[in-house]
């Protein structure tokens, strides 16, 4: 009778090495971490939004200890035929599991839910920004619920009765302004005019902005057949990076957003 051993080759007939080993771990790693840029960069925080809310460097957090830290500690740990290999294994792969799925709850909940118009600005607005209590006075389905896939764009209607306005102003300074409640969330297109009457001109931002920038609009406008005349631009205030959105000068309908830092 022979003892049972942990299987010092591989299924292809080569010795399991402690490099080989690491290097497996590696690629199946690599694959999840893959997905995981797909799932943010493609779903929750589609582009222009992915740098401005700050997610690459989560992304580059996340994605730097699945991938790195998992094969080091296999290649640190693996050993053909050593006593208790599969469980050191086992507690590698479930400490990097926990990892990923904290890390990945860490940006869902700070995901951006809400494009907002507020006033004369564009708020993204994360789902860790709006509490569950304001979340369900929003008047629509699609505003009582955090989106997952990407940013809804809304418009935020301020009040119009003086005492409520007084209350905004209040709630605002603890962190619940217009663009954190749902109550006064209302349907974009049907508001896009009022937003193209609150954006500014082209002129108003081209001679503040760098060279670089200047590139970027004049070469979005070429690529788009536009000029100055139909296009105006609105602030967009993120958590890590501001951008500037483009609307049409005729109805406020949104045509991009560019990762154009706005000058205030």
């Amino acid at each position: 009778m022979t003892t049972a051993t942990l299987p010092a080759t591989a299924s292809s007939g080569r010795r399991m090495t402690r490099t080989r080993a690491a290097l497996l771990h590696l690629g199946i790693s690599a694959l999840l971490g893959v997905a995981t840029i797909i799932l943010l960069f493609g779903v929750w925080y589609p582009p222009p939004y992915f740098s401005a809310a700050g997610a690459d460097v989560l992304a580059l957090l996340l994605i730097g200890v699945d991938v790195g830290i998992g094969p080091l500690l296999t290649f640190v740990v693996f050993k053909p035929g050593k006593w208790g290999l599969k469980f050191d294994l086992f507690v590698i792969a479930a400490l990097q599991l926990g990892a990923l799925v904290y890390g990945l709850h860490a940006v869902a909940v700070s995901r951006p839910v809400f494009l907002v118009f507020a006033v004369d600005r564009f708020e993204l607005v994360a789902a860790n920004q709006i509490a569950d209590a304001d979340l369900k006075h929003g008047i629509e389905e699609r505003f009582r619920q955090r989106s997952w896939k990407g940013p809804l764009l809304v418009y935020g209607e301020m009040p119009s009765d003086p005492k409520e306005r007084g209350d905004l102003a209040f709630s605002g300074a603890e962190g619940r302004d217009l663009q954190n409640q749902p109550r006064y969330f209302r349907d974009y297109d049907a508001n896009a005019i009022k937003v193209a009457q609150h954006a500014k001109e082209l002129a108003t931002l081209r001679p503040k902005l760098n060279a670089d920038s200047v590139a970027l609009l004049e070469s979005w406008l070429q690529s788009h057949s536009l000029s100055d005349t139909d296009v105006r631009w609105v602030p967009v205030v993120a958590l890590r990076k501001d951008a500037t959105m483009l609307v049409a000068s005729s109805s406020g309908k949104v045509l991009d957003t560019l990762p154009i830092e706005p000058p205030w």
